[in-house]
């Protein structure tokens, strides 16, 4: 025990004597150069993300399916079956124009919402008005068993307009 407290000790001395000066400088102190302290929220964030982290390796989740057991995804296969659906396609310029279009529309969106997020009470009205018509989905469309029916039959319909198989 006091081999120990006697090699930090010299340890702590060698640190120090390594940090003071060995030439002759122009300050007019003595004391030897330290680094900055620790501020107390840098601290408490370093503890925080270190118990957190801590927390997180004794937590192991692991999802799977039920159905089938996965296998890895091939490139060679996913890469075919682009080419195929490619080749497959008739109008490619459409396909092209479409999809710059809707990249286009993206950009003008993020630009939309940015303007809108500078402007001082209008985030927090938005934020008001997603939360309400959230919880009129939830009442309407989520509560209630006869509704989540009615919106299970409301999605297969859309789903088959936009498939093309309307009966």
């Amino acid at each position: 025990m006091a081999a120990v407290a006697a090699s930090t000790s010299t340890a702590a001395t060698a640190v120090l004597m390594h940090r003071l000066p060995t030439t002759k400088s122009t300050h007019c102190s003595a004391l030897p150069y330290l680094p900055p302290r620790f501020s107390a929220p840098a601290f408490s964030t370093s503890f925080k993300r270190l118990s957190e982290s801590r927390r997180s390796s004794l937590l192991q989740i692991k999802a799977s399916s039920s159905d089938e057991t996965s296998t890895p995804v091939d490139a060679n296969e996913l890469f075919t079956d682009l080419k195929e659906k490619w080749d497959a396609v008739e109008n490619k310029s459409t396909v092209l124009l479409y999809g710059g279009g809707s990249i286009v529309a993206v950009w003008l969106a993020s630009i939309v919402v940015s303007a809108i997020n500078s402007v001082p009470l209008l985030p927090k009205i938005m934020e008001l008005v997603g939360l309400g018509y959230t919880g009129w989905f939830v009442y309407r469309y989520l509560l209630f068993k006869s509704s989540r029916k009615e919106l299970v039959t409301d999605i297969e319909a859309i789903k088959k307009k936009i498939a093309g198989t309307v009966e």
